[in-house]
């Protein structure tokens, strides 16, 4: 009963965003309290909420104080040099912005935190993106499995735990995983780069006035026939003067006019909208390398686990509001300027406690991976690297981490090692469903990600699930061709 009622409300959960009937955050509240009331545990529902809560509560601490860090280092311009960099790379080409979107979020995952990755990717590239009139769900769809490859580093989180549920090496689970993880990831460049072909064809190429040396100063403007209606594309303008036109699909040229961009996830005319801009009064070019050495510092004691990690944010936080903006007027309105942001992913991540809550307290979770474990014909034993491989993917997106790891990949093991299957294999073969993993709707950085990017969580899911599940896909098979798994 307990099985039928989670998976049940796993589904109901996910029909209702995708379809956008409910919020995320009514969804992650209501649809568990009400398949708490029909387990008839409804009695204890604050309790498993109360401990889902305390569970999640250092995460959402984390991430308040993460985005009003990496917020405040934004305005200052710690990040300006990146954007130029990705901006001289793109050359306002929709291919190369989103192959760009790719390399980028790979690079920032090295740090191990998905919500840094995602605060610095879509900071980077959102303003680009609106001005492209490109997709910004291909944004948050590449950027999200891309992550969720690179979310397999020792420091990332599932490989150390994979290691302490198993009693291995980290070392000797992810090295040998590296070739398959290298396959991955050159999958996800290859996704970004056929997405950004579609992308070009949709709204065309831009062409620059000639003699441009520095980035131009995007414009949106209506071209083609994209998917809605009414594809976007870009235009060039120099400081004061200059013109620029736009190539469309069939090599016309379109003069520079203001339109929004009907599938960017957001309205790409919107008032007053200026990305980073360079003269904004908020940097503090005095302050770079300063802030450059926080950040490092930061990140460095974060990997090396010298004090947990809210603790760390929360320090860092406070030190680069007081060091950046002395005046207690300017430290006020950086915390309101980012006030949305905080205010959505932590009311997110509580509301999640309540789902997670539901499902662990009620046992709902424990009869799920049992039945699925159980399943497994006995005739697949001496391939339980497989079978564990494949189960990573519905597993991690429905279970939390540390559900999977220290509840499930235990009787994985055992079942496999009936069968003399190495439990190294199986760690690594548990490591297959990350890039599924980091667009869970259990998974709160996935959150600042749609957040930001001002997308919906059920049009993110519909257009990634599908990509990062066959980039898992790909990682299992290239693990079983290297004779990993």
């Amino acid at each position: 009963m307990l099985t039928f009622l989670g998976f049940a409300m796993i589904a109901t959960f996910l029909v209702l965003i995708m379809l956008k009937k409910m919020s995320p955050i009514a969804a992650l509240v209501l649809i568990p309290a009400l398949f708490c009331v029909f387990a008839g545990k409804g009695a204890h529902l604050g309790d498993y909420v109360i401990d889902g809560v305390g569970k999640l509560a250092p995460t959402a601490a984390m991430l308040m104080f993460a985005i009003v860090y990496f917020g405040v280092m934004i305005d200052v311009g710690l990040f300006d040099p990146i954007v130029r960099g990705i901006l001289r790379f793109c050359k306002a080409d929709p291919m190369r912005v989103v192959v760009g979107t790719a390399v980028l979020a790979a690079i920032v995952s090295l740090d191990g935190d998905g919500s840094t990755t995602f605060m610095i990717t879509v900071s980077a590239m959102y303003p680009l993106y609106k001005r492209l009139g490109l997709s910004l769900v291909v944004m948050t769809g590449v950027a999200a499995t891309a992550n969720g490859v690179m979310n397999t580093l020792p420091w990332g989180g599932p490989t150390a735990r994979a290691a302490t549920a198993l009693k291995l090496d980290a070392a000797d689970i992810f090295v040998p995983m590296i070739p398959a993880l290298a396959v991955g990831l050159l999958s996800v460049f290859v996704l970004a780069y056929v997405l950004g072909l579609k992308e070009r064809r949709r709204v065309g190429t831009l062409v620059l006035p000639s003699g441009a040396d520095e980035e131009p100063e995007l414009v949106t403007v209506g071209t083609g026939t994209g998917a809605g209606a009414g594809a976007t594309a870009a235009t060039a303008a120099g400081a004061a003067a200059g013109t620029g036109s736009v190539e469309g699909p069939a090599g016309t040229a379109v003069p520079a006019a203001g339109s929004g961009a009907p599938d960017s996830g957001g309205d790409a005319g919107e008032e007053g909208f200026q990305g980073l801009d360079p003269q904004r009064a908020t940097l503090r070019p005095r302050l770079y390398w300063f802030n450059a050495g926080l950040t490092v510092a930061l990140l460095t004691a974060m990997i090396m686990e010298l004090l947990p990690i809210p603790v760390l944010f929360l320090l860092g936080a406070a030190l680069a509001l007081t060091v950046n903006f002395p005046h207690m007027p300017d430290q006020k309105a950086r915390i309101a300027a980012h006030a949305d942001n905080v205010l959505n992913v932590a009311g997110m991540v509580f509301a999640a406690a309540v789902f997670t809550g539901v499902l662990s307290g009620t046992g709902m979770v424990k009869h799920m991976a049992d039945w699925l474990v159980g399943a497994i014909p006995e005739g697949m034993g001496p391939h339980m690297a497989l079978v564990t491989g494949l189960l990573s993917l519905p597993l991690t997106y429905f279970m939390s981490n540390d559900g999977f790891y220290f509840g499930v990949l235990p009787v994985l093991a055992e079942a496999g090692a009936a069968h003399g299957v190495s439990p190294l294999e199986i760690a690594r073969a548990s490591l297959v469903g990350q890039a599924l993993h980091m667009s869970s709707p259990l998974v709160p950085a996935v959150y600042v990600l749609v957040g930001m990017a001002k997308v919906e969580f059920g049009d993110h899911t519909r257009f990634t699930v599908k990509w990062a599940a066959l980039t898992c896909l790909v990682v299992l098979a290239a693990g079983m061709v290297f004779g990993i798994i």
